[in-house]
Order: C-alpha cells, then sequence, then structure tokens
C-alpha cells in the first residue's frame, strides 16, 4: 500500500520511498534527499534550488492530546515533504516559493497520524514483526530494491534501523485501525468507467492546452486494474480523513505553527 498517495498523516511509506524520490519521483514522509552529488554542474544547480524554509518554525509545532509534535519531528518530515513539492514543481513548473500552504499541510498530516497511532494504541491494535517485515519488503520493492539494499539506502540517507522499526511499526498499527474502524474499500464497475471517463477528458483537455492534440488513451480494459487500485484507494482516504477529523473533534488539538 503506497502510503504517498494517501494524507502525510502515513507518514511510513512515504518517507521510506521518499529515499529514491529523487530517482523516482516518489512521497512523503522523513528521510530526505536520497540523490548523491554526482558533478560539479549538478552542484551548481542544485544550490540554485529552493530549499524549505523552517523560519519562525517554533519549538512545539502541535500538541495532541497531551503529546507533543516537536521541531525536530516536522523538520524531518518537512523537508521530505518540501522535496516531492519541489520535484513536481519543476517538472510542472509551478512556483513553490511561498511554503505556507506545504507547511500547513505537513503540519496537519502529522497531527492526522499522531490521532490514528493513539486510536490504535487504544483499540489495541499491534505490530507484530511479520506484519512489520512485511512492510519493509513492500516499501523496498516498490522501490526495486532488495530488502538489504533499500535498508543501505536509508541508512546512506541518515535514517538508523531503529528509526525504520519505529517507523514501520507506526505505519502497520495506523493500517491495522483504519481496517478495523473502516473495513476494506471496493470499486464497482459504475465507478471505474466513470472513472475511466473522466481520465479521457483529463488527457483530452491537456492535450488542448498544450495546444496539440491528446495522446490515444489506453482501452479500458487495459487501464482496469490500475484505476480499481486508485478508485479504492480515493475511498480509503476520503474514509481516513473523515475518521482523522472525528478524533480530531473528540480529542485535545492544539497546531501552533
Amino acid at each position: 500500500m503506497d502510503k504517498k498517495k494517501m494524507m502525510a498523516a502515513l507518514a511510513l511509506v512515504g518517507s521510506l520511498s521518499l529515499v529514491t524520490a529523487c530517482g523516482s519521483g516518489g512521497q512523503d514522509e522523513s528521510a530526505g534527499s536520497s540523490q548523491a552529488p554526482s558533478s560539479q554542474a549538478a552542484g551548481s544547480e542544485q544550490a540554485a534550488a529552493p530549499s524549505p524554509d523552517l523560519k519562525g518554525v517554533p519549538d512545539v509545532v502541535a500538541t495532541v492530546n497531551g503529546t507533543d509534535i516537536t521541531k525536530a519531528e516536522f523538520t524531518d518530515v518537512y523537508k521530505s515533504q518540501f522535496q516531492q513539492a519541489a520535484m513536481q514543481a519543476q517538472m510542472s513548473g509551478q512556483d513553490v516559493s511561498d511554503q505556507t500552504q506545504l507547511k500547513k499541510q505537513a503540519v496537519e498530516g502529522m497531527v492526522g497520524s499522531e490521532l490514528l497511532k493513539q486510536h490504535a494504541e487504544k483499540t489495541g491494535v499491534k505490530a507484530s514483526q511479520a506484519d512489520m517485515d512485511k512492510a519493509l519488503s513492500t516499501a523496498a520493492k516498490s522501490n526495486q530494491m532488495s530488502t538489504k539494499e533499500f535498508l543501505a539506502a536509508l541508512k546512506k540517507n541518515g535514517m538508523e534501523r531503529k528509526t525504520v522499526d519505529e517507523q514501520l511499526k507506526t505505519q502497520v498499527e495506523v493500517e491495522g485501525v483504519i481496517k478495523k474502524e473502516l473495513g476494506t474499500f471496493t470499486a464497482s464497475e459504475k465507478e471505474l468507467k466513470a472513472a475511466y471517463e473522466q481520465a479521457k477528458k483529463a488527457q483530452a483537455q491537456q492535450g488542448g492546452a498544450s495546444g496539440g492534440s491528446a495522446a490515444a488513451m489506453p482501452k479500458y480494459q487495459d487501464v482496469k486494474a490500475q484505476l480499481k487500485q486508485q478508485v479504492e484507494q480515493q475511498k480509503e482516504n476520503q474514509a481516513t480523513a473523515a475518521l482523522v477529523e472525528k478524533l480530531k473533534k473528540a480529542g485535545d488539538v492544539k497546531v501552533n505553527l
């Protein structure tokens, strides 16, 4: 389950997947950049790239039911999220100079993650070692690496095995509480065909905006499996966001950023 498609709340796979973000365009979460300086020219390009603005970030960015989310924790997550946003902006020609919204999204995601983690503990959802190993293997495969190679890449980027295990535990328990509270999600044929038509329309509009003709859309049956995954993930994301909002209203949350 690639949690970068979800809110930053589910930071684990995001942070693990981000280790190769510079090469694969991945997201969320805290390992930092995995791109090594390869040349003097590359170094000058990187120097000109935007950097995360952490000025004015308080020592405690938020408090969730008595648990503080510290500046250090926020910094790790935000640097990774900013890296992804900057890469996406570079590809699309957008501007990331105003980081206000990005920082708001990061802290809200961390609040959501903490709420889900606390709810998992309260409802008795615990991560087994087997589940943690499976989550690690899945993250490694999504980056086309062996588990050993993936852990080595994470370590190179400053993430020791203890930190990896802590985040794996959080991921598994958050996923567990989501499944316990919300169940599983399925996409109907009607929903899949609606998503296909929407994708066709978006592709046609994109072609028109660029002044050329849109690329041919693959046949429905050829992309049905991918559409199914996307639609089911969207439904889970929406339900998870609603659960987080419910937990937030029932709890004591203060955001200082």
